[in-house]
């Protein structure tokens, strides 16, 4: 091969790396459609996407920081950060090209609100915190859950405020599907139990609950349903469902 088309493939590469090193964000991230930005910074290696919008729902702004080595290993990998929304949140992501997701030490918090979360319970209030050092997502399904999530002040909301208290989900990670350990950390109810998150998609909770003294009538009242309390003063609960 002549020593000038060395040459020329030679800088046709260079030029193609630096173009592709240096593509802006803009040109790439969609501005309209089921995921959008009202704007977009930075390149697609580091950037940020101003005013993100999932199926019309606003959820704030994102930055990113990839890193492009990982590419050689066939993942998609990036530090991100949600910030200026109903959702506060910070993960290192990976994305393999079999189909599998991970998040890495994600942080986030959210303020249980249907105003700004229009899927949640609309009589439900008050705050959830995530401190998680995996999750692992195959082809869409929830594989493992590794870490500790934290739902503070929850309040029902049907006429008048009911304190339902503050719980925590410890999950240790490992195991065929996601088990966590659920404790309350103080207010009306006792409880201690499991969450199985099970492959259908779906969920199973079950474990014993009982009314402190500070809880409110219709609360005990509902507690009622659950059959006869045990000599502790605790009553069983599964619940099982899909989604």
């Amino acid at each position: 091969m002549p020593r000038s088309l060395w040459i020329a493939l030679a800088a046709a590469a260079a030029f193609a790396v630096i173009l592709v090193s240096r593509l802006p964000a803009s040109w790439v991230v969609p501005r309209t459609g089921m995921l959008a930005c009202s704007s977009a910074d930075g390149s697609v290696w580091s950037g940020s996407c101003s005013g993100l919008t999932v199926e019309h729902f606003a959820l704030g702004d994102l930055a990113w920081d990839a890193a492009p080595l990982r590419l050689f290993t066939g993942t998609l990998a990036a530090h991100v950060v949600l910030a200026h929304g109903p959702v506060t949140a910070s993960a290192d992501l990976a994305y393999g090209v079999g189909g599998s997701l991970k998040l890495r030490n994600l942080v986030a918090d959210l303020k249980l609100d249907p105003r700004q979360l229009p899927h949640m319970p609309p009589q439900l209030r008050g705050s959830v915190h995530t401190d998680l050092a995996l999750v692992r997502l195959e082809h869409g399904r929830l594989a493992e859950l590794k870490g500790r999530i934290e739902a503070h002040d929850l309040t029902q909301r049907t006429g008048h405020v009911t304190p339902l208290g503050s719980y925590a989900l410890t999950f240790p990670g490992g195991g065929t599907e996601p088990v966590g350990t659920l404790v309350d950390l103080g207010g009306p109810l006792a409880v201690e139990g499991t969450l199985r998150l099970t492959n259908q998609p779906g969920y199973v909770l079950e474990g014993q609950v009982a009314a402190r003294a500070d809880a409110a009538p219709e609360l005990v009242g509902n507690l009622q349903f659950l059959g006869s309390p045990d000599p502790s003063g605790r009553r069983p609960f599964s619940i099982a469902g899909t989604f």
